[in-house]
């Protein structure tokens, strides 16, 4: 009986199932309340947590519900990236949410003890403002932790939830991992109305409100640049992406996109990896080219009109003196009417097991180099950097994965006009690509900056300085975009400070529960 017990204990129980719902909250589905009552809910069984390992394991239980429904979408990735059965790619989600899970229970054991010590033997009983700012404070901590602990995957952080909502004015000073207490405070008002304490219920509010306003008044815009852009989505998936038969039909699909009649001169996006061939001259065999790079660059020139500049996802490799290659770069390109390459940027933050396998030699044994096909590993670039597109000014650039990576994204030396990720969603299943999109929409109102997305199969956008999607390219649509660069904004406070802000803002929080314990002890 005391087994069963111990099995069917119900505060388990539905901290395992409040994770699940709340990630219903992020994108595709975007049902931002469920998030904010599911969080409120948890912060509940911390509150009546009997002991330190009954609201660590109810923190971890939230988290390991919560990031398994929503990073469901690497199983599908598994299929295309290693050729592994979609069941061993959901073993992969359960393995990575059982450590992701960790963070949120680290948040949700600080919190029940820094007000057990405040509070005295009399516990926590109930939620109240030592719990809940001290909830939100380590929630920042423990989710800019997660952001680079082991090379990090800071993947659907919290402030997600909320990016359709008019509710990120915060993010502007805090960031991301700022706009994770946010949330958190949000969802306390919700569990102060549940208990009828009006009063606290609504301080929380008017001060969230207050929060959330402020910025609006001192951010303004740059003059919009007017520069035309094209944005190419070819619909060309992962399956088809790299076989030689299809390589014509591949670019047929994307020279079709890109040519125009018009004669004013435009920037012109293509997704990562757009191509196979390689652009830069040099390499010692002739094998590694299907065509001359001269042909190569010939035939994007044929796509575009006197004075576009073409950006683009390509591969490079590197050669050592003897004329051997050691490893490979995933790169992006300009280049111009005269078919020369003007710039480039290497991606600096690579996907573990996916661009190259750690400890390669131990695990190859294992037969896990099938995670990172090949037998070259690619090679970090030195991180954010400019690539300059001449008349039409500086992009910054961010490679996929690159962009979830709060206050990592813009060279802070060199302010660019805009940020370009060209992305390769093609194998991210049904819910990759959306929540991929939605942090960075939280990127754009973070730096100020328009952001530029192209990717194969969906979803590319031209998102503005507000992270507000102006123009998009549906999941499995072939199309283009032809607009206008949306103008920047000034820098904002987190452009100026990075990520010191939400560690601040996390302190405040720590030191403000101390405080208000203390006083009403």
């Amino acid at each position: 009986m005391h087994i069963l017990t111990r099995i069917f204990d119900y505060p388990k129980w539905l901290a395992l199932i409040t994770g699940v719902l709340s990630a219903t909250g992020f994108a595709p589905l975007g049902l931002w309340p469920a998030t904010l009552v599911c969080l409120a809910l948890l912060i509940h069984l911390i509150a009546i947590a009997p002991n330190k390992k009954a609201a660590f394991g109810r923190g971890w239980l939230f988290g390991l519900g919560h990031f398994v429904l929503g990073l469901n979408w690497i199983a599908t990735a598994f299929t295309f990236q290693a050729a592994m059965p979609v069941w061993l790619g959901y073993i992969a989600v359960v393995l990575l949410s059982l450590y992701l899970a960790l963070y949120p229970a680290l948040a949700a054991l600080a919190a029940w003890w820094i007000a057990k010590l405040i509070q005295g033997r009399n516990g926590v009983a109930r939620a109240n403002w030592v719990l809940v700012l001290a909830f939100a404070g380590m929630w920042i901590i423990t989710e800019w932790l997660r952001s680079w602990v082991f090379t990090g995957f800071s993947w659907n952080p919290l402030g997600a939830s909320l990016v359709t909502l008019p509710m990120t004015g915060f993010t502007k000073i805090t960031g991301t991992y700022g706009l994770a207490g946010f949330v958190v405070l949000f969802s306390a008002a919700l569990v102060f109305l549940l208990q009828r304490n009006w009063k606290s219920s609504l301080s929380m509010l008017a001060l969230l409100a207050a929060l959330n306003l402020a910025p609006f008044f001192w951010i303004t815009e740059t003059a919009p640049a007017k520069t035309p852009i094209t944005v190419v989505q070819p619909n060309i998936g992962q399956d088809v992406k790299w076989e030689e038969d299809n390589a014509a039909q591949n670019f047929a699909k994307l020279a079709q996109l890109t040519q125009s009649d018009s004669s004013k001169p435009r920037l012109i996006f293509w997704p990562e990896a757009a191509i196979p061939d390689f652009l830069e001259k040099g390499y010692p065999n002739r094998f590694y080219y299907p065509g001359s790079p001269e042909q190569s660059r010939a035939r994007l020139r044929a796509t575009m009109n006197t004075g576009d500049i073409m950006v683009l996802g390509a591969l490079k490799l590197d050669v050592n003196a003897g004329g051997q290659i050691y490893g490979a770069r995933n790169s992006v390109m300009a280049m111009d009417t005269d078919s020369e390459l003007i710039s480039s940027y290497d991606k600096s933050h690579l996907v573990p097991y996916g661009e190259y396998l750690p400890m390669r030699p131990l695990l190859s044994l294992f037969g896990l180099s099938r995670l990172a096909p090949g037998d070259l590993d690619f090679t970090p670039g030195p991180g954010p950097r400019n690539i300059d597109l001449a008349s039409f000014g500086t992009a910054g650039i961010q490679v996929c994965y690159e962009i979830i990576f709060s206050g990592q994204v813009v060279d802070p030396d060199n302010r660019p006009d805009f940020i370009f990720n060209p992305s390769n969603d093609a194998w991210f299943g049904a819910w990759g690509p959306p929540q991929h999109l939605a942090q960075a929409q939280l990127r754009a109102v973070e730096e100020g900056l328009p952001v530029i997305r192209s990717t194969p199969t969906g979803i590319s956008a031209v998102v503005d300085a507000n992270g507000r999607i102006r123009e998009s390219v549906p999941i499995g649509q072939a199309g283009r975009i032809d607009t206008a660069l949306p103008a920047a904004h000034a820098p904002t406070l987190f452009a100026r400070y990075g990520n010191i802000l939400p560690i601040v803002f996390a302190i405040i929080l720590l030191i403000s529960a101390v405080a208000i314990g203390r006083h009403r002890r």
